[in-house]
């Protein structure tokens, strides 16, 4: 009998966990009225220079994430004007939970529950409306030249992105930063795994542009344009990418961009 509780009972909060899911994509992306997205920038190393460029980020830092959005969802025929507005919040001195390297199934389950309890637990004193959660852990390049891999969850509308302390990555954090983002509203990734190379068609910017190589935009799903077949670059900024079409359909936007 108590096992038998004891499994009603998770089903119940995993039936409820699905419910809340899908009840805050739906409303997220009705695209009636802006998302709000929070960022909350953390010093994800000791570094100095890490410290001092997290003490410097100012709202303005994130604003080409809106102007971005404001310009593809008007391709689209998005009704909301502003369809996304960032928030800067006040740097955490605290580190959301690590998922494990080689993580399976079941440990990347407690890894979301445990980010999704972290993320409550020092973000939910702010009255403000936050319909996405961006932890962006900055460090030092010269420190660490490579980062791990971010992550963007749809349950719970929360993203943990690893980005450089520098001012000449701003722009390719915000490819990030969106990428992540997006991810938290159902998108999915537009290159293959085993390489980084964007997918065709989906995953180019422009897949009937003739001739088709080098691509002139990134999709933001893919995170990469194409030079040659064998050959892509990260976009410097948010200027060089796109929202394709996939994407949009997967966002709920209109599917015929003008």
């Amino acid at each position: 009998m108590f096992k038998f509780l004891r499994v009603t009972a998770l089903l119940l909060v995993l039936l409820v966990v699905a419910l809340t899911t899908w009840h805050d994509g739906f409303r997220n992306t009705r695209w009636t009225v802006p998302l709000y997205v929070a960022i909350y920038p953390i010093a994800a190393d000791a570094s100095p220079i890490t410290r001092a460029y997290v003490n410097s980020v100012h709202a303005e830092t994130f604003q080409p994430i809106d102007r971005f959005f404001e310009r593809e969802g008007a391709r689209y025929g998005v009704r909301a004007q502003s369809p996304v507005k960032t928030r800067l919040r006040e740097p955490l001195n605290e580190m959301p939970p690590q998922r494990a390297r080689e993580a399976g199934m079941l440990g990347t389950i407690s890894w979301s529950l445990k980010l999704r309890w972290w993320a409550w637990r020092v973000s939910g004193h702010v009255h403000e409306p936050e319909d996405i959660r961006m932890f962006v852990l900055y460090r030092d390049p010269a420190l660490t030249p490579t980062v791990p891999h971010s992550a963007g969850l749809a349950k719970g509308m929360i993203g943990v992105v690893y980005a450089f302390a520098t001012p000449v990555m701003a722009g390719a954090n915000d490819v990030i930063i969106a990428h992540e983002m997006l991810h938290t509203l159902g998108a999915t990734d537009k290159y293959d795994p085993a390489n980084d190379a964007p997918l065709y068609p989906q995953g180019y910017g422009d897949p009937r542009q003739q001739p088709l190589f080098p691509q002139q935009q990134a999709e933001i799903m893919a995170g990469r344009r194409m030079l040659s077949p064998n050959r892509w670059e990260q976009p410097r900024g948010l200027d060089e990418v796109v929202l394709g079409p996939a994407t949009a359909g997967e966002i709920r936007w209109p599917l015929i961009s003008h």
